[in-house]
């Protein structure tokens, strides 16, 4: 087979002209393959077709280590792998467009052009207002696949849902995984369908208003299946210590290609799939000490590729590195928000009392989720005892909307001994009550999957390997949960799910029955959603629109100022509070105008148990465990307090 030339290669005339928009990967141009590939450390390359006949074609040696070849397209299914140096071992494309066979089996040629997209007039997400939900494909649906994802699409809308974060899907190896170990970047993955499965995903999304992110791991590789070391040693360095595997090359000798491959995969995802950016995955693992930064370039290429439309690009950053919100002339890397676990830390120690681990640096204080409220990160430079070093950078100046809060996420849910949602580790008072501080606060909110009908079921960590990598996996995630004093107890082990399980997977899908079952949540969820996005005041997330203060050991007020109208929330994690007199001016009404209550977590229809009519100029009592929202509204001509703004 080697130097054989058949039907794909004769008789191509010089191909003049090239228009690949990448450079690496397999490209389908004007009825033709382009093969290219980066592979310095080898003198010769093969493109070994293996569909629909049997080919082996000797690629070109270009300048800077890139290989490439171009035949005709057989108008057939074409599945190729390469042969470095004439062995006998046939490698997959580390940048195919996709694996059917998963990540050891061979590449497939795929045409971007065969699918017809109708979001035409989508112009892209704004920040501004936002609700975001975290999605994994797998799990959300019993199916678990895009197109079971997609009928559910209306529900999300008609929840107030208006971007979808979608956890990592670069293919992996086994059946199914958590898919923070993928291995092929550029690869959606065969478990959940064909790549023209997902850009219906993506059409469908657009078409009820609804922007879809991807969240990528440019940090490190799956521990099985990566096979860039076998092209080039360089895709990797060893100057620094990444938690999860080998850190990636970004700034080292030959690193150019290597920043080339991630900055053209941003721009592949957004080109050819419509994505409307990105959530980057633990950026404080992704080491460069280049100006500008791969972040910044990453995030420069997304923009670009997106042409008129309207992308956002946040990150995932556990120093809390606030610059990073900055342009890239400024020092920053132009993201537009940055996850902020001190809203989520701070939330779980107030709503849960325990302080262990990561969870030891926050007191769960009402001052805590204010100043959360007024200043977006809480350790903004302060030492941490947990980490034994100063944490975060000033965030004083930035505006709310660019910190993304949240009471669930996929690691934090899974970081227990069941994968217990909120609501199973907390009273039904308290968790309503923080979904109302999450859904009206100034930030932008972000819902984990079945949130928003208070779903019972666990999310897990699971990860489908060979039996070794799997022992290790396992003994791996025992190791880090003993970080919690609670976990780290003798023979807990045994009551930790097996990552390697299928039924670790399945007992992590969301059963849509809840959303019937638990219709009193989801009532209340409705009607936050709705005073979140039409209530003028609620709805403004500009620079000083908040205040706020403490009122008891467990309680606190947020104000939110409007033009003409204010608007109160006040929270209450502990037992009843009364409070006559109430000498803080945060609750003093605006001029000649009174407090009306609005809504309450505690009404009977969500499942509380009735709150009596709170007076706050009079004295009065606030709920245990519960949120209540209060309107300004102008005083009635008979009040005493109404009159001439002259008798003043």
């Amino acid at each position: 087979m080697p130097g054989a030339r058949g039907a794909l290669t004769e008789e191509i005339p010089e191909y003049a002209g090239r228009r690949r928009r990448f450079p690496v990967g397999a490209e389908v141009i004007d009825r033709r393959i382009d093969f290219r590939i980066w592979a310095p450390s080898h003198k010769g390359v093969e493109v070994v077709i293996e569909q629909p006949r049997p080919e082996a074609i000797p690629m070109t040696a270009e300048e800077q280590g890139y290989f490439s070849a171009i035949v005709r397209h057989p108008g057939q299914r074409v599945l190729y792998r390469f042969r470095l140096n004439n062995k006998e071992a046939l490698l997959p494309d580390p940048a195919a467009r996709f694996q059917p066979e998963g990540p050891h089996g061979p590449s497939e040629v795929i045409d971007p052009t065969s699918f017809a997209w109708t979001d035409q007039n989508w112009r892209g997400p704004a920040l501004l207002g936002q609700i975001i939900y975290e999605m994994h494909i797998g799990t959300f649906t019993p199916e678990g696949t895009w197109l079971a994802a997609a009928r559910q699409l209306p529900e999300l809308a008609a929840n107030g849902i208006g971007l979808l974060e979608m956890m990592p899907i670069a293919d992996f190896p086994g059946q199914f995984g958590w898919s923070y170990d993928g291995v092929d970047l550029f690869a959606p993955t065969r478990l959940y369908g064909r790549p023209d499965d997902l850009r219906h995903f993506i059409d469908a999304a657009h078409e009820l208003g609804i922007g879809v992110i991807l969240d990528v791991v440019y940090n490190h590789f799956g521990p099985d299946g990566n096979y860039l070391l076998e092209f080039s040693p360089t895709y990797f360095t060893d100057r620094y210590q990444c938690e999860w595997g080998n850190a990636i090359n970004f700034d080292g000798p030959e690193s150019r290609p290597v920043r080339g491959f991630f900055i053209a995969n941003a721009g592949y995802w957004i080109e050819e799939f419509h994505f409307d950016g990105f959530r980057l995955d633990a950026t404080q693992q992704i080491f460069d000490a280049s100006k500008p930064g791969i972040i910044a370039e990453i995030t420069e290429r997304a923009r670009r590729s997106a042409g008129e439309r309207s992308i956002l690009v946040m990150a995932e950053n556990e120093p809390q590195r606030a610059e990073l919100l900055l342009p890239s002339e400024r020092g920053g890397a132009g993201l537009d928000a940055l996850w902020n676990d001190d809203f989520h830390h701070a939330l779980m120690v107030a709503l849960t009392g325990k302080k262990e681990a990561y969870y030891s640096d926050y007191h769960g204080s009402p001052q805590e989720i204010v100043s959360t409220a007024r200043h977006g990160f809480l350790y903004q430079g302060q030492w941490s005892r947990w980490q034994n070093h100063p944490r975060g950078t000033p965030s004083f100046e930035v505006e709310h909307a660019h910190f993304v809060c949240y009471l669930q996420n996929h690691d934090q849910v899974a970081n227990s001994t069941w994968g217990h949602r909120l609501g199973q580790i907390t009273s039904p008072g308290k968790h309503r009550a923080a979904t109302a501080l999450l859904l009206l606060g100034p930030w932008t909110p972000m819902l984990f999957q079945g949130q928003e009908f208070a779903a019972s079921t666990p999310f897990l960590f699971f990860a489908d390997h060979k039996p070794e990598t799997a022992a290790a996996i396992a003994k791996g995630r025992v190791q880090f949960l003993r970080q919690f004093a609670s976990l780290a107890t003798e023979g807990i082990e045994r009551y930790l799910a097996d990552p390697g399980k299928e039924d670790t997977f399945l007992r992590s899908k969301l059963d849509f029955r809840e959303r019937e079952t638990n219709w009193r949540f989801v009532s209340m969820f409705q009607e936050l959603v709705t005073l979140r996005k039409e209530d003028a005041v609620f709805s403004w997330q500009g620079e000083g629109g908040v205040d706020g203060a403490v009122l008891a050991q467990a309680a606190f007020v947020l104000r939110f100022f409007g033009e003409d109208t204010d608007r109160l929330l006040l929270v209450n994690f502990g037992p009843d509070l009364f409070s006559a007199p109430a000498p803080e001016p945060l609750l003093a009404p605006p001029r000649l105008q009174e407090w009306k209550m609005i809504f309450s977590t505690d009404d009977p229809h969500f499942g509380g148990g009735g709150t009596p009519e709170v007076r706050l100029d009079q004295g009065w009592r606030l709920p245990a465990e519960a949120a209540l929202v209060f309107a300004s509204e102008p005083l009635e001509a008979t009040d005493d307090r109404a009159g001439s703004p002259d008798s003043a």
